[in-house]
């Protein structure tokens, strides 16, 4: 089981825009074989930050949906992340 998550940092006048440009490949990534989750958010607090959250079965499967990535304009759009890839060998209830 895979965890990548983390925080993307836009423009806060842009970050609307982006979430919205997101919208396809949340539901894309949702709908992916080996998606548990995949979720990317606006921040309550911080006004250009956005939270990403994605639960894979397999690097394999993970690959797979990445392809070659995102768009470019979404790229552009990004002043700064800080996104990390964790790999979970066990679960329990919290």
């Amino acid at each position: 089981m895979l965890i990548v998550a983390g925080s993307l940092y836009v423009d806060p006048a842009e970050r609307g825009a982006y979430l919205a440009s997101c919208v396809e490949t949340i539901q894309q990534a949702r709908s992916a074989p080996g998606c548990v989750d995949f979720a990317i958010s606006g921040d309550p607090v911080e006004p250009g930050r956005i939270n990403v959250y994605e639960r894979w079965e397999s690097d394999e499967r993970l690959l797979a949906f990445r392809g070659s990535g995102p768009p470019e304009a979404q790229v552009a759009a990004i002043r700064g992340a800080e996104v990390h890839k964790y790999r979970i060998s066990a679960v329990e209830a919290p």
